[in-house]
């Protein structure tokens, strides 16, 4: 294995080239992974198309489905009394039938459609399977891009896997290189045991990464999987002078491909580095079509400082081919800060209110009569509708509890519009973070880390969140598809965009359109090209009592 040294620049050789099927690594290099070859796709079912055996005759249909986008299930099967022997079978769609009616409290939505699409087949001569019915119509739309997530096709991916063979064993000088020079001795924590009589420099270990035994086998084969199997799949790692291992950084074909679609808003999440996770990783997220958290790529960083979340930056923004993001939310950290304003100097960097009024009790607890100073200032922040509303909030709030000298009050006042709900109205979000006093905000990987999460348990972990993630949007995809939209108005613009949004955000659009009712007076302000901008005023309810408000719209 190749040992990289990335301390300043990450190395990106090959992501220039990357045209949406390359493939970029900073530890290995092949030649043959550019190469491509033309799938043949597998012939239209026909009837006398004969197979040797039944399992061959579900494969092709499988393949088949897969190819078109559908997933197939076994419906029905016939069997000889005497000699139990299979001898003629239905395969379907997977959404052919219809589920029987539950009787449970909260039912899962019906999925199928009673689609037709199958193919029967039918033992002849004792020895081979041949189609002998054919139906190619479905009643419902199929795509492509889901195809993956069907459980016919999850079956096919796991028997391949198992007919590879076993790969070769990593020796120990390949654990070793990700981590250490050979010429150290190792330990269970990864740190030398030579001592310095031996005259051996000792680096410092507080900024690196902390592996344990186990960890970098299971970091490196975890590389060396998924290089396999995800063509465009992209790592990149961070040593030091000694070899020791600083950064890692990677991000999967569908990480980088989702970027291009939502690459408005992204949020960097540190929680593991802020809480002191034994694990300190660090991700990047976005908000997809179904106002869903998805992975835009993630990695481990060894420290927590501005030369660590300078790389780890810049080695995502190369990774997306340079592409910056118009918003990015992070936690309020001053390294963060300033690494931030170098690498991304032309977003619109946020913190996350959520993270900052979760820290209340924590930072201000102290305080004699918090209660009350909690109710003041989640009051300012919520309930303000102007600017002026919360600047007044805020100057009672300090006045009446004498906290003029309060040094976290004073970074929160200063940064004010960074966070603050009322100074960020003209900053799109995606709905990412939560702006309501009652809303909460869970991480990526919530209920796969947690404070003692080893290296080696989080890579086992990772296809599997991963997957339910994917999983999940498959199943929102379907239930968008074969839904149909109650209308709340006449409006020409809510039947055409019923056309265009998802399920999810059609019900958020909806609720803003209600929400016109309570509007009025609405006055032209400036127009400059095809932007006008408008002043409306909207009666709201705060805390029981109805008042009128005033809002800028473009």
């Amino acid at each position: 294995m190749e040992e990289v040294c990335l301390n300043s620049e990450p190395v990106f050789d090959m992501v220039d080239e990357y045209e949406g099927e390359g493939d970029c690594s900073a530890v290995e290099h092949d030649d043959e992974t550019g190469s491509k070859h033309s799938k043949k796709e597998p012939p239209l079912p026909t009837i006398g198309l004969e197979f040797d055996s039944f399992d061959e005759a579900y494969d092709y249909y499988n393949i088949y489905a897969k190819e078109q986008g559908f997933g197939i299930r076994v419906s029905n099967l016939w069997f000889r009394t005497k000699k139990k022997e299979r001898y003629r079978a239905k395969l379907s769609c997977s959404s052919a039938g219809f589920k029987k009616k539950s009787e449970a409290n909260n039912p899962r939505p019906e999925t199928r459609t009673g689609c037709p699409a199958m193919v029967v087949i039918r033992l002849v001569d004792s020895k081979r399977w041949r189609i002998v019915e054919v139906e190619l119509e479905h009643n419902h739309q199929v795509s492509p891009q889901i195809k993956r997530f069907y459980k016919s096709h999850k079956k096919m991916i796991l028997a391949a896997r198992k007919a590879q063979p076993p790969a070769e064993p990593v020796t120990e000088i390949h654990t070793i290189k990700l981590y250490r020079t050979a010429a150290m001795d190792a330990v269970s924590n990864g740190f030398s045991n030579v001592s310095e009589r031996e005259g051996i420099h000792q680096p410092d270990h507080s900024k690196h990464l902390e592996l344990k035994e186990g960890d970098a086998y299971a970091v490196y084969n975890f590389f060396c999987r998924m290089k396999l199997t995800n063509p465009n799949f992209c790592y990149l790692m961070d040593f030091d002078d000694d070899s020791w291992l600083k950064n890692v950084f990677w991000a999967d074909a569908r990480s980088r491909a989702a970027y291009g679609y939502f690459s408005d808003t992204v949020a960097i999440d540190t929680t593991c580095l802020t809480s002191k996770y034994e694990l300190p990783l660090i991700s990047f997220v976005g908000v997809n079509h179904h106002g869903q958290s998805v992975l835009l790529g993630c990695g481990f960083l060894g420290h927590k400082s501005v030369e660590y979340f300078v790389w780890i930056f810049r080695a995502w923004l190369k990774c997306m081919l340079g592409h910056q993001p118009q918003v990015i939310v992070t936690d309020q950290c001053k390294p963060l800060q300033i690494a931030v304003s170098k690498v991304f100097p032309k977003a619109r960097h946020c913190f996350c209110l959520w993270y900052i009024m979760q820290r209340v009790p924590e930072k201000l607890g102290g305080l004699r009569g918090f209660e009350e100073i909690k109710r003041q200032l989640n009051k300012a922040v919520y309930n303000s509708l102007k600017i002026l509303e919360f600047e007044t909030s805020w100057t009672e709030m300090i006045k009446k509890h004498g906290l003029g000298d309060n040094q976290r009050l004073q970074t929160l006042y200063e940064e004010r519009k960074q966070w603050v709900p009322v100074y960020l109205k003209d900053t799109f979000f995606s709905g990412m973070i939560p702006i309501r006093e009652n809303e909460s905000l869970n991480a990526f990987f919530d209920g796969y880390v947690h404070k003692h999460t080893s290296f080696k348990e989080f890579v086992d972990k990772y296809d599997l969140a991963l997957y339910r993630k994917h999983l999940k949007e498959a199943t929102a995809d379907v239930q968008s598809k074969n839904s149909s939209f109650e209308l709340k108005t006449r409006c020409n613009f809510e039947v055409q965009l019923s056309k265009a949004y998802t399920k999810e955000i059609f019900d958020k659009f909806q609720s803003e359109v209600e929400g016109m009712y309570s509007c009025f007076n609405t006055r032209q302000v400036t127009a400059n090209g095809p932007i006008v901008t408008y002043i409306v005023k909207e009666r709201v309810e705060i805390e029981g009592n109805e008042k009128e408000a005033c809002f800028e719209r473009s």
